[in-house]
């Protein structure tokens, strides 16, 4: 239990940071922030059209200038005439201005021109006036005053007709230079671009032209993308947020249900209680949960094969250690030598037979514990065979022992292994069959796999009893004496099925033709090179 806690102290450290919901909704955010990178190029976007609309202005005023130049002195009815002219198909505010700086002539007093109203007196549409540019002037009006922008007062008309012209443009203008400047719009949230032409009669300056145009136009426009821009975040906004609840709905969740079925595994103990469910899902998710059902399953079965052994273990040794002790009191209660020499060797037999116990549960457990780790080899079974049933008929030469084996069968184990499972089955076979009886070793092979049957003359095992011959310390032997029952501890078909299953086979037994038994043993043939 302590092994754990380094794994709560690293999960409570990263806080809501270690979460896969709140990285994948970091990472949903993304979307959001797309469109709010667009927001940073409208300043780019809107000094470009600023520059188109100075330009578009000087060719207007230089146009003016050009019809009004080299006429000597400018007058007020030349002027005006110039302007009606050009038909009222510009866009801008024209004003002339003579070498004094009084007006001469005003675009605006001739009428509405092609473009509509002069572009300064303007009234916005209704743009600025929908519920989500509202709401995203406030955002902007708060984080200007955060940021300590100054607030600009409302200016009024910078030109008074009635006076004479005296801008920083028209200076210039006057001076024979070209003159620009920007000014805020009076009654409007824009600013107005002014430039000034001169006006020339030969070397000598006799007016100047000055072009006028309000940005609002630019700045409706600017309203209208910043306005889809905000729509576009929104809906980002919102496919973000639905993301992540999908995220939180077929992945946070099913892993938080891993999570708490991981945590009830286990109990304070260390003893094993709970389970993993499953899951039905087709996903990675799901294969990982049917996974940790299939491993929770195996730990069970595990868990349950030791617990269950220890049980046979201490039932087995039980009547050896009574009939030890009944011995040994008895021993200490008689004085006949006779009596005490049959006490003593029942003691010696019940101690070999503990040592045969004892190896034969070490042997279990280790094949148990080490099998899968353990390096195995291309090994021919038929030689293996033929080796082991020759070592039989030294063993046993009453018995007659049959073999007839397929050449170079090959299998993947460790030869020490696969010979310990027919020597057992062999051993077995022996302890059934009478005296001058008959063992027969066969074996044969398809494409992906081998079987070996190995038959006795003995009585069979009885069908009742064919499901139970491979388990632990279970042992048939009808008309067989104290002495017999003892040197076989019911172990050595129960390692056959340790090893055999973990190569990947299977046993099982079922009536010979001969009478007898026969067990049956199926590995997977070695794995071509």
């Amino acid at each position: 239990m302590s092994r754990l806690q380094p794994s709560t102290s690293r999960s409570s450290r990263w806080g809501i940071l270690s979460r896969i919901g709140t990285r994948l909704l970091a990472f949903n955010l993304l979307l959001v922030f797309v469109p709010a990178v667009g927001f940073f190029y409208l300043g780019v976007y809107e000094t470009q059209l600023l520059r188109s609309q100075e330009r578009s202005m000087v060719q207007q005023g230089r146009i003016l200038a050009a019809a009004l130049s080299e006429r000597g002195d400018l007058l007020e009815v030349e002027a005006q005439r110039a302007l009606k002219r050009l038909e009222r198909r510009v866009t801008a505010r024209l004003r002339v201005v003579d070498a004094e700086g009084r007006l001469l002539a005003d675009s605006s007093r001739l009428g509405p021109m092609s473009g509509g109203a002069p572009a300064e007196t303007i009234e916005g549409p209704g743009t600025r006036r929908t519920p989500l540019y509202q709401v995203g002037a406030v955002v902007f009006r708060v984080y200007h005053q955060l940021i300590g922008t100054p607030e600009f007062p409302q200016p009024v008309e910078y030109y008074d007709p009635a006076a004479p012209f005296a801008g920083e443009e028209v200076l210039a203008a006057l001076e024979g230079r070209y003159g620009a400047i920007t000014r805020i719009t009076p009654r409007q949230r824009s600013v107005t671009l002014y430039s000034a032409i001169p006006v020339r009669d030969g070397d000598d300056v006799v007016g100047a032209v000055l072009v006028s145009q309000s940005t609002f136009r630019i700045l409706q426009d600017l309203y209208e993308l910043r306005l889809s821009g905000a729509q576009v975040f929104l809906a980002s906004l919102v496919a973000a947020a639905i993301l992540s609840l999908l995220v939180a709905t077929t992945i946070v969740r099913p892993l938080r249900r891993l999570r708490r079925e991981a945590n009830q595994l286990v109990d304070q103990q260390g003893r094993l209680r709970g389970s993993f469910g499953g899951s039905g899902r087709r996903d990675e998710i799901g294969d990982l949960a049917r996974s940790l059902e299939d491993l929770s399953a195996r730990l069970h079965q595990h868990v349950h094969f030791f617990q269950t052994f220890a049980a046979d273990v201490s039932h087995e040794f039980k009547n050896p250690l009574a009939s030890i002790r009944t011995a040994t009191e008895m021993a200490a209660e008689v004085e006949d030598p006779a009596d005490i020499q049959r006490l003593s060797t029942i003691v010696l037999e019940q101690v070999a037979r503990l040592e045969r116990l004892l190896s034969e549960v070490r042997e279990i457990t280790v094949i148990d514990a080490r099998l899968e780790s353990e390096p195995r080899q291309r090994v021919d079974l038929s030689q293996l065979l033929e080796s082991v049933v020759e070592g039989m008929r030294r063993r046993f030469p009453r018995l007659v022992f049959e073999v007839e084996v397929e050449p170079h069968l090959e299998v993947d184990g460790i030869p020490e292994r696969l010979a310990q499972v027919f020597e057992n089955l062999l051993d077995n076979a022996v302890s059934y069959s009478p005296e001058e009886g008959t063992v027969a070793v066969t074996a044969h092979a398809d494409d992906v796999r081998v079987e070996v049957w190995v038959d006795d003359s003995g009585p069979g095992v009885p069908l009742e009893h064919r499901a139970r011959v491979f388990d632990r310390f279970f042992s048939h032997r009808p008309g067989a004496g104290e002495s017999a029952r003892r040197e076989h501890s019911g172990l050595g078909l129960a390692i056959v099925r340790a090893i055999v299953e973990g190569y990947g086979g299977s046993v099982g037994v079922l009536a010979s033709p001969a009478g007898g038994a026969r067990f049956s043993v199926v590995l997977p043939l070695a794995e071509g090179e």
